[in-house]
């Protein structure tokens, strides 16, 4: 039966074991001691080790949520896992997600929405749970060492892995769950952030260098400024849309893309910075898994209390841009 609203019911989130401190990335690259702090806010991340897959880190988060839901396995309706780094191109890894979790009775797939790919399944998941009336799982979950390329600065000093997941479950209280997103995209910008090698454009072959297989940030300045801008105008909409300020958000969960950003909207906004959740100090950029992440962090360290309303928003490779007001 179709459901009123949707309730976050449980949240989980899972890094790998290895912390990677700025120092050893400042040596490779030949940076002067804090530089990478200075310029980013980070100060640490978590890298994979060769042991490590995706599906194993998204199903460690999605464990966590399960658990804290308190929810039967069958009652999982789908599994939305939000990645640009799969186990494979060929299958898609949901269905292992959903697997490793005994999700036996849920339909699975991946969404690969780069940093905004959280929001966006948060948002397909909201729209499942009120038509169909069955819980979903979301994952997002990111192993971007593989693909970091550490010949270029603007993003090796950023990115790291992570996974955050979020049940989601039917609820009869109409002034919860999502109560507006706006999602936008600007096709523009769709080679400032890639990974030019790969895909059906250019396919794996000997002749292409290993390099264009590796993340690059062709314009760090163009991505940072249409960022701030992008994510300013979209949150600013879907505050005006739910018709409150930014003042009157009980918390602003931001992609953790780089300091200065979270600052620049915050501020933008108008939202307090005691109200701002940040992640990215200890935890890096792991893309759509960031906000996923922050959740879980938030919530373990102050449970989110019944009406509490959290602003989310993010933008990212292909200038793919999502925000939305989400009532617990």
């Amino acid at each position: 039966m179709p459901a009123i609203s949707s309730r976050m019911a449980g949240f989980g989130h899972a890094v790998p074991a290895r912390c990677v401190p700025n120092a050893e990335i400042e040596a490779t690259l030949g940076l002067d001691t804090g530089w990478i702090e200075r310029r980013t806010g980070i100060r640490t991340r978590y890298w994979a080790s060769e042991e490590d897959t995706l599906t194993g880190l998204a199903a460690e988060a999605g464990q966590m949520a399960l658990e804290e839901a308190e929810i039967r396995r069958r009652d999982i309706g789908l599994t939305l896992l939000a990645t640009s780094t799969p186990d494979h191109l060929l299958p898609p890894s949901a269905p292992l997600l959903a697997f490793k979790l005994g999700l036996e009775n849920s339909g699975a797939v991946d969404l690969a929405g780069a940093c905004s790919g959280f929001l966006y399944a948060l948002t397909l998941a909201d729209s499942f749970v009120r038509a169909h009336g069955r819980a979903v799982l979301v994952v997002a979950a990111n192993i971007l060492s593989r693909r970091i390329n550490l010949t270029d600065k603007s993003s090796a000093i950023l990115f790291a892995d992570a996974a955050g997941a979020v049940v989601l479950v039917p609820d009869s209280n109409h002034d919860r769950g999502l109560l507006a997103s706006e999602l936008g995209s600007d096709g523009s910008g769709y080679e400032l952030i890639q990974i030019p090698a790969g895909g059906s454009n250019r396919p794996f072959s000997p002749e292409v260098d290993a390099q264009e297989f590796l993340m690059t940030m062709h314009d760090g300045r163009a991505v940072f400024s249409r960022a701030v801008n992008i994510i300013t105008e979209l949150s600013q909409r879907v505050l005006d849309r739910v018709k409150i300020t930014a003042r009157e958000v009980d918390l602003f969960v931001p992609h953790q893309a780089n300091s200065r950003i979270i600052d620049i909207v915050a501020a933008n906004l108008g939202v307090a910075q005691e109200n701002t959740v940040r992640t990215l100090q200890h935890y890096g950029n792991s893309s759509a898994a960031t906000i996923a992440l922050s959740l879980s962090l938030a919530n373990r360290e102050a449970r989110f209390a019944e009406g509490e309303r959290l602003l989310m928003s993010a933008a990212g490779a292909g200038m793919i841009s999502a925000a939305l007001i989400f009532r617990v």
